[in-house]
């Protein structure tokens, strides 16, 4: 893993999220931290973590819609990390977009291992795979714009999904 990569931390319990931080440092990644769901989006446009650790519970813009933010316009990787452990929550996260889901409370060992496994499969791939062509169709997957013959094909979010 390149100790360059950044790990965006989203979680309003500052004590819980300076440990996730300290152990996260401690393995070689640079890492930020928000308390909000609603500087989200804004900060990571401007600041491209390789990944994103996401309470779902925050104040003012929970994380699931923070997920569904995030998933209209990039792929960055997001690691749930939330006290709803559920299997209804689980489901409704991974299948808003997250890669993975960690109940709390977890070690700060486990976390680590999952931020490497998420960046594993998802390192370097996203760039390759940012635009698909099929024929005179293509998809744009980071923009979700699809053109045809060169022109633009409007879809909604879900048609595009």
């Amino acid at each position: 893993m390149s100790m360059t990569q950044k790990i965006l931390i989203i979680e309003d319990d500052e004590r819980l999220a300076q440990l996730m931080s300290a152990s996260l440092s401690k393995a070689g990644y640079t890492t930020e931290i928000l308390t909000r769901g609603g500087e989200a989006a804004e900060y990571i446009r401007g600041n491209s973590p390789d990944l994103i650790i996401l309470d779902i519970m925050l104040p003012g813009q929970g994380g699931l819609e923070v997920t569904r933010i995030l998933r209209r316009e990039m792929r960055t990787p997001i690691i749930m990390a939330t006290a709803k452990g559920e299997e209804i929550d689980k489901i409704l996260g991974l299948e808003l977009g997250a890669d993975d889901y960690v109940p709390k409370p977890f070690s700060p060992r486990e976390l680590v291992a999952r931020v490497k496994a998420v960046l594993r499969r998802t390192s370097g791939k996203a760039e390759e795979k940012d635009e698909l062509t099929f024929g005179n169709l293509s998809l744009n997957l980071v923009k979700h714009e699809v053109r045809k013959n060169g022109n633009e094909v409007e879809l909604k979010p879900k048609e595009f999904d």
